[in-house]
């Protein structure tokens, strides 16, 4: 069997091969409440069912004005908890270990009439002008994420991400960007690095469960953190027992990448961060929503003849 499609032992998850899907945000909630539909069923169930060894929910809001849009699922009570945990046992049904990326939109919360952010820097002029978080702010938004990550544990969830990339609350933290504070969360790598490093940190003492972190290690422009200071936050999150990064580009500003496009373009970005952990790093790409059957596609062409897909009559779809 390939190596890609064959089974696993990944930071503490035992997976039946090395295929994840990342979370993708779907903006499927129509009723606002946060709640999962039969989309989220059958968009997670499809994914379950082409053999997919990890699904990593999308972005799931940790408070309601922390959605990135009102459409966006979320994880702040525990109708959302009993609702999400019906999900995570029928995708457990077909033999997918599951995920959920909790996360904050801070100045990017799309539909908050006053969202937070570390300092009061709009994105852009179509979003509304963010407030400074004060102390106080940090302590609830942090027990938020906590709060967040109890409910995910009794959902049922393998394991949690924190949404650490694409200009999210947690993001914009860790950039000078966006983050001209001068308290103990501004200034230096080192404290802008704090809000995530607290929030790791309250989580592991209720969560036992493995915890990853994705990170946007550029966001394209000169004033942005360097790829080495995301060196080091990926050695402070291994040393704080983080147990994989999921490593992304761009989100931080209203800008275009400005290098080529292509499939698997931020794997070397990925590379980059690997060098200096020994934790699992992964890239992130969007081949599960082109292709729900990407795996035995893959099968195909790595000529792996011990992969089966789900059922006999599937696998008469794979005859050509």
């Amino acid at each position: 069997m390939s190596m890609l499609l064959s089974p696993v032992e990944l930071s503490g998850l035992s997976l039946k091969n090395r295929v994840v899907m990342p979370p993708m945000c779907m903006y499927e909630v129509k009723a606002e409440d946060g709640l999962p539909t039969a989309f989220h069923h059958a968009h997670y169930g499809a994914r379950a069912i082409g053999g997919v060894g990890l699904i990593i929910q999308e972005a799931t809001a940790v408070e309601p004005d922390g959605r990135l849009t009102k459409y966006d699922l979320g994880l702040w009570n525990d109708e959302q908890k009993d609702a999400l945990s019906a999900l995570v046992t029928e995708l457990h049904t077909f033999g997918a270990k599951v995920g959920v990326q909790l996360g904050h939109g801070g100045r990017k919360s799309a539909d908050a009439p006053n969202p937070y952010a570390p300092s009061a820097i709009p994105f852009d002029d179509s979003y509304h002008a963010p407030q400074e978080m004060t102390r106080d702010d940090i302590e609830r938004i942090k027990g938020a994420f906590v709060a967040s990550a109890i409910r995910a544990d009794q959902a049922g969830y393998d394991m949690i991400e924190l949404h650490g990339a694409h200009g999210y609350l947690i993001n914009q933290f860790l950039e000078p960007i966006t983050n001209q504070r001068t308290d103990a969360y501004g200034g230096s790598l080192e404290n802008r690095f704090r809000f995530l490093k607290e929030i790791v940190e309250e989580i592991k003492k209720v969560f036992s469960k493995p915890i990853w972190v994705r990170l946007s290690v550029t966001s394209y422009d000169e004033n942005r953190n360097t790829l080495e200071d995301y060196q080091q936050i990926a050695k402070w999150l291994e040393e704080l027992g983080v147990a994989a990064l999921d490593i992304s580009t761009g989100g931080l500003l209203p800008i275009r990448p400005n290098i080529p496009i292509y499939g698997g373009y931020q794997a070397g970005f990925s590379a980059k961060i690997k060098e200096v952990v020994t934790i699992p790093v992964t890239a992130v790409g969007r081949g599960l929503i082109r292709n729900t059957n990407w795996l035995a596609d893959a099968a195909e062409i790595l000529h792996d003849h011990d992969y089966n897909v789900y059922n006999n009559s599937y696998k008469r779809g794979q005859v050509r």
